[in-house]
């Protein structure tokens, strides 16, 4: 059952890795460190965990980690008598990538109600009927970002509020 867990782990790792890499443009490494972070949880990974579970160098590991806790994605606790250091995900680190998208949604609707605008004043002073700029579009796209930032704006309250209840 703990190797089933274990390959499992790996497994999610690096799929998990692969998405982070991608929408968060980090180098591998360092998205397969924050998603195994997160795989870990509270817990908390070593530095030793990390070289050993995801067969990178030390220094490999070293120079990601720095970079992760310096972008704040990470941080790290200690134990008494231990002389190790514990990296979790920073729990601000969600409202990093929700501000982030909630910033980038916003800079979209905006440029898309600038362009709606645009060709609503260019459709007044055309004279052919069938060059006008249909407009449908730019109405659903910006309904949908307003859905998708309400919404997301929702989730981010829910998890302010657990936390302070916690």
């Amino acid at each position: 059952m703990e190797n089933d867990m274990l390959t499992e782990k790996q497994r999610l790792v690096e799929k998990l890795g692969v998405l982070i890499e991608n929408t968060e443009k980090l180098a591998p490494v360092a998205a397969r460190i924050v998603s195994y972070a997160i795989l870990t949880g509270k817990s908390g990974l070593t530095f030793d965990d990390l070289v050993t579970d995801l067969c990178a160098s030390k220094s490999t590991i070293s120079t990601h980690l720095n970079h992760l806790l310096d972008l704040k994605r990470l941080t790290y606790f200690t134990k008494v008598g231990d002389r190790k250091k514990y990296y979790i995900v920073n729990s601000d680190s969600i409202f990093q990538h929700i501000n982030a998208l909630i910033e980038m949604w916003s800079s979209q609707r905006n440029l898309h109600l600038e362009i709606k605008s645009y060709k609503e004043r260019a459709n007044t002073i055309s004279e052919d009927g069938t060059a006008k700029f249909d407009l449908e579009f730019h109405d659903n796209y910006i309904g949908f970002l307003d859905e998708v930032i309400g919404a997301v704006s929702m989730l981010k309250k829910k998890i302010i509020d657990k936390q302070s209840n916690e």
